[in-house]
């Protein structure tokens, strides 16, 4: 699962990363809003951990932005400030939930696993494909497909931004840890993949590729 830390403090937001990490999740840092902003446009997160208040300003436009392209991703605020004023204004905002600092990080990531554990299902479903980020695995009809690693991200990617064209640098952006290592043929390697592994032997497609802007998903498109 992949998390992203919303927190101006330095060594806090490096300090909870590295607990995330240690706990076996994926995660991704900013030090303020408009950064964040940027990642929720690009990643999908299972959870979103921000501060409530950054500088002069608060989370409200941030959670409205995660909500609108992900309404099951998980938010939980954190604040300096233990009034309820704030508290109520975050919670009303769509966090999910606000917790008070100084932080007790065995708390913390008790109630990040249990704001996870009884949050939304992020499986994708379409007609007879069903994909599920969580276990890895792809079924079509009934059927496993063996498809893992980055091809599967890849094609998770594209599934849930089915009504726009990707290009391979939004890709390697979203997908790749340092995507400044690797070169975009990455990219055709995964998705020459997924053709081959998935698409021919169903005889379905469902990647097109756009000439000179990317790729789109486009099942439930059938082959000739």
């Amino acid at each position: 699962m992949r998390i992203l830390v919303v927190e101006d403090e330095a060594s806090l937001n490096k300090t909870l990363s590295n607990t995330l990490n240690e706990f076996g999740y994926q995660s991704d840092t900013s030090e303020n809003f408009k950064d964040a902003e940027y990642f929720i446009g690009i990643r999908h997160y299972d959870l979103v951990l921000s501060n409530w208040t950054i500088g002069n300003n608060d989370a409200s436009d941030l959670i409205n932005a995660i909500k609108q392209k992900s309404p099951r991703t998980t938010i939980v605020t954190i604040c300096a400030k233990a009034d309820k004023e704030n508290e109520i204004k975050a919670l009303k905002a769509g966090a999910d939930d606000y917790i008070k600092k100084p932080l007790d990080f065995e708390i913390l990531m008790a109630r990040i696993e249990a704001r996870l554990r009884f949050g939304g299902t992020n499986v994708i479903k379409i007609d007879d494909l069903v994909i599920d980020p969580d276990e890895e695995k792809i079924t079509y009809q009934g059927k496993d497909i063996e498809l893992k690693g980055k091809p599967f991200e890849v094609l998770t990617h594209l599934a849930r931004h089915s009504d726009q064209i990707v290009s391979k640098e939004q890709l390697l952006d979203a997908i790749w840890e340092e995507p400044e290592l690797v070169t975009p043929n990455v990219i055709e390697v995964a998705i020459n993949q997924i053709r081959q592994k998935m698409d021919k032997p169903l005889n379905i497609s469902t990647i097109e590729t756009v000439r000179r802007r990317g790729y789109r998903f486009c099942f439930p498109k059938k082959t000739n």
